[in-house]
């Protein structure tokens, strides 16, 4: 069988998974703390019919080898941990952070998941919470009857509120919010809700206070979104569109060769 069937094949397959990955770039254009993914490639075995070094005659060497490849395949969905821009949005308890780090969030099952999205609610207790109900760690419990629009965040990750009962003028310190960093966080594994989880490949979550010691900083009353650009995602798009065509065309053009090889005889 003619081998760029297969070969053409393989192309079509690789890029309807590069088109796969640009179409989950797009959905997720407007989701907070959503990282775009990139589809990376390799190209599949070689079949050597002649290797280059082998003897031409006594004197002399073959400079040049025969390698006939066999496509493409998907080598890896690598996650880009660039800075999405920070919008404001005036909601107290939204928190952006701009540089590196993650917030730690404890799932129902007692795991822990790590998360750019930082847009938390308030709960009926005062818990800092997703809006899944998963809570911020370390924990944050707001006090009763504190006022809302008092709230207040600071960069280093100190919280701030005014309680009447207390005192209606002077804000008192009731948490500090941490952020963690890893030493290779492309390998953590997202389980959707904008959360992540650690692997072995990511290593182990390094704690740390806000601004200091390379951790980003907290900004209040902002989200970080998606750092997808839309004109790029349609640029590789178009891209990976032709060149599902470019390895369609192949298998037409052999799918021909094998009708004219097989119509010699009449």
């Amino acid at each position: 069988m003619v081998r760029s069937l297969w070969t053409g094949a393989a192309g079509m397959i690789g890029q309807q998974a590069n088109i796969d990955t640009i179409s989950n770039n797009l959905a997720n254009v407007n989701t907070a703390g959503y990282k775009k993914m990139r589809a990376d490639f390799e190209d599949l075995l070689y079949q050597t019919v002649k290797t280059a070094g082998t003897p031409a005659t006594e004197d002399t060497l073959v400079p040049v080898g025969i390698q006939m490849g066999h496509g493409v395949k998907l080598a890896d969905t690598q996650r880009m941990f660039t800075q999405g821009a920070p919008q404001a949005t005036e909601n107290v308890s939204d928190m952006a952070i701009v540089g590196e780090g993650f917030f730690r969030i404890q799932l129902y099952d007692g795991s822990y998941a790590y998360t750019r999205n930082g847009a938390f609610q308030i709960d009926e207790t005062g818990q800092m919470v997703t809006s899944n109900g998963y809570r911020l760690l370390p924990d944050l419990v707001l006090p009763e009857n504190f006022l809302p629009e008092r709230l207040s965040i600071s960069q280093d990750g100190r919280v701030s509120v005014v309680v009447p009962e207390i005192n209606e003028n002077e804000p008192i310190e009731v948490g500090q919010i941490e952020l963690y960093r890893f030493p290779n966080p492309v390998g953590l594994t997202a389980v959707g809700e904008n959360l992540f989880k650690i692997t072995a490949a990511s290593g182990e979550p390094v704690p740390g206070r806000p601004g200091y010691e390379g951790m980003g900083k907290i900004y209040h009353k902002y989200l970080e979104m998606s750092n997808v650009s839309v004109v790029r995602e349609m640029v590789d798009l178009i891209v990976a569109q032709r060149a599902y065509e470019f390895n369609s065309r192949t298998i037409q053009t052999s799918d021909n060769m094998l009708g004219t090889a097989t119509g010699l005889k009449r």
